[in-house]
């Protein structure tokens, strides 16, 4: 896999764990585990406003948000369907940027009034890392509830994908 196909398949597959993650927590959409549910989508909503917050910078448009969260919790239908359609954008983007495009840098205001500079290839990988980073906590919260969590691994998403890889060369 090559530079220029290394991004969108992080991204695939970024998509395809967050997916997997919400589907997974669908188990606590029961009575007497509103709590456990609400603290789940708290840290997924910030993940995805982190996400949105950085989609801005890189598209150069302003993103709305004040903090890395909102005030209230969305539903999990409401938080699947908003993770889908701005993982998507990330596909499309790294899918069509071109290579010269990763080193040029972006000045930014965090939301806590700071500025910012990164490259959008260090922008790229950010929300990559922080999204693997947030989704091991989720894993950790779905554990103490006792809902097995969904593989997370970019092994088993490549061999998922092109099950061909399982085959001897």
């Amino acid at each position: 896999m090559g530079a220029t196909t290394l991004l969108p398949a992080l991204f695939r597959y970024k998509a395809a764990a967050d997916q997997d993650l919400i589907a997974a927590t669908a188990a606590l959409d029961a009575p007497g585990r509103e709590d456990a549910l609400h603290g789940i989508l708290r840290v997924f909503n910030h993940v995805h406003v982190v996400d949105r917050i950085f989609r801005g910078h890189l598209a150069g448009e302003p993103h709305g948000y004040q903090a890395t969260n909102t005030p209230e919790t969305p539903t999990l239908a409401a938080l699947r369907d908003a993770v889908r359609e701005t993982d998507q954008w990330y596909i499309d983007y790294a899918g069509n940027l071109a290579p010269a495009a990763l080193e040029q840098a972006i000045d930014f205001q965090f939301t806590d009034g700071k500025r910012g500079r990164m490259s959008r290839e260090e922008i790229l990988a950010h929300v990559l890392t922080h999204g693997n980073y947030h989704r091991g906590a989720i894993g950790r919260l779905l554990d103490l509830q006792s809902v097995p969590r969904p593989p997370d691994g970019l092994t088993g998403f490549l061999h998922r994908i092109e099950p061909r890889r399982r085959e001897p060369a």
